[in-house]
C-alpha cells in the first residue's frame, strides 16, 4: 500500500522537534548583559535675564576698503538677542552718535566709549573694526578672486571702562563676485570674533563691577509715564538715586512724550522695589504700578 506524503508530513515534523541541537547553548535573554542607557543631554544654564548685562554695539566696518556696511553689525545684535541679552536699540544710536566721535571710540578711546554708553543705559560697549579687502589678482585660469577680512572687537564696560574682552580673527574666502565675496568675508571674520569674544565678555561679566557687588543682582527697568514737567523728571531721578541700599547705577535711558524710562541694578527683586517706590515715593509724586514682568517695572506718575 502506498502512503501518501501528505500522511507522512505530520510525522516527519514531529521527530523534528524531539531532536536536541548540538551547538553551544545560548544564555538566556535575561543573562545578557543591558545595554548601558543612554546619558541624558545636558539642558544649557539658563541665566536670568535680570542678571545680564544691557549692551551697545559700536561698529566701524568697510567692504573693499573703503565701502561702509554693516555685516558684523547685525550679526553681534543677532547672536546677542539670541543669548537674549537686552541690546540698546541700533537706530537710537546712530541718530545720536557723530561720525567723528565713532571713529575715536573705535580706535581705542574706552572713556569716550564708556560716557557714550552710560547715555544710553548701556553696562557694556561692543565696539568693533572690521575691513574686507580683495586680492590684486584672479586665482590662475579662473574668474575668482580670494578676499581676506579681519575683524577686531573689543568690550568695554561703562561704570569703570575697563575692557572686558577682546578678540580679533581673520578669514580669507573665494569669490566670483567682489561685493558678494567681500561681505561672505567679512561675515566669516566676524563670526569667529564674535564666537570668541561673548562667552568671554559674559563669563566675567558681574554687576557693579566689583566682587562685593552680589547683593545687587537684579537688573530692572522702569518706565514711568505722567512724567509731563521737568520738575517732575527731577524728582523721580534724585529719588532713584537716593536710594544707594536699594539700587545703583541708575542710567536715565530716554525721556519722551511725558515718559521717562531709567535702567538699574536693584538689591531687590522688581516687585519689592516697585513696593517700595509706590510706599516712598519722589518729592510731590505719587506712582501708581501698572504691570511688572520680565524685569521690567510699569508705572504712572499722579498727583499725591
Amino acid at each position: 500500500m502506498k502512503i501518501r506524503p501528505i500522511v507522512l508530513l505530520p510525522l516527519l515534523l514531529l521527530l523534528a522537534g524531539c531532536v536536541t541541537p548540538t551547538g553551544p547553548a545560548q544564555a538566556p535573554a535575561a543573562s545578557r548583559p543591558a545595554p548601558a542607557p543612554r546619558q541624558a543631554a545636558r539642558a544649557k544654564p539658563v541665566v536670568p535675564s535680570s542678571l545680564l548685562p544691557r549692551v551697545m554695539v559700536i561698529m566701524d566696518e568697510k567692504s573693499l576698503g573703503t565701502i561702509a556696511t554693516a555685516e558684523v553689525e547685525a550679526m553681534a545684535i543677532k547672536k546677542l538677542i539670541s543669548l537674549n541679552v537686552p541690546v540698546v536699540d541700533q537706530d537710537m544710536v546712530r541718530a545720536n552718535i557723530a561720525r567723528s566721535r565713532q571713529m575715536l571710540i573705535t580706535a581705542g578711546d574706552n572713556r569716550g566709549a564708556a560716557a557714550l554708553g552710560t547715555q544710553f543705559g548701556a553696562d557694556i560697549v561692543l565696539i568693533g573694526e572690521a575691513v574686507a579687502k580683495p586680492s590684486a589678482r584672479r586665482i590662475s585660469d579662473t574668474n575668482l578672486r580670494s578676499y581676506q577680512a579681519v575683524a577686531t572687537l573689543r568690550a568695554v564696560r561703562t561704570d569703570n571702562s575697563a575692557t572686558l574682552a577682546a578678540a580679533s580673527e581673520d578669514v580669507t574666502v573665494v569669490g566670483l563676485e567682489d561685493v558678494s565675496g567681500s561681505a561672505k568675508a567679512l561675515r566669516g571674520a566676524g563670526e569667529k570674533a564674535l564666537d570668541a569674544l561673548l562667552p568671554d565678555m559674559l563669563a566675567k561679566w558681574t554687576p557693579g563691577g566689583d566682587p562685593g557687588a552680589g547683593a545687587f543682582v537684579h537688573r530692572v527697568e522702569l518706565t514711568v509715564g505722567g512724567v509731563d514737567q521737568l520738575w517732575k523728571l527731577k524728582a523721580l531721578r534724585d529719588s532713584l538715586r537716593g536710594r544707594p541700599s536699594d539700587v545703583r547705577g541708575v542710567a536715565q535711558r530716554s525721556y519722551t512724550a511725558g515718559v521717562a524710562e531709567f535702567s538699574m541694578e536693584s538689591a531687590l527683586p522688581p516687585e519689592e522695589l516697585a513696593e517700595a517706590l509706590v510706599l516712598s515715593p519722589p518729592d510731590g509724586l505719587k506712582l501708581q504700578v501698572l504691570d511688572i514682568g520680565g524685569g521690567r517695572i510699569q508705572a504712572r506718575a499722579v498727583a499725591p
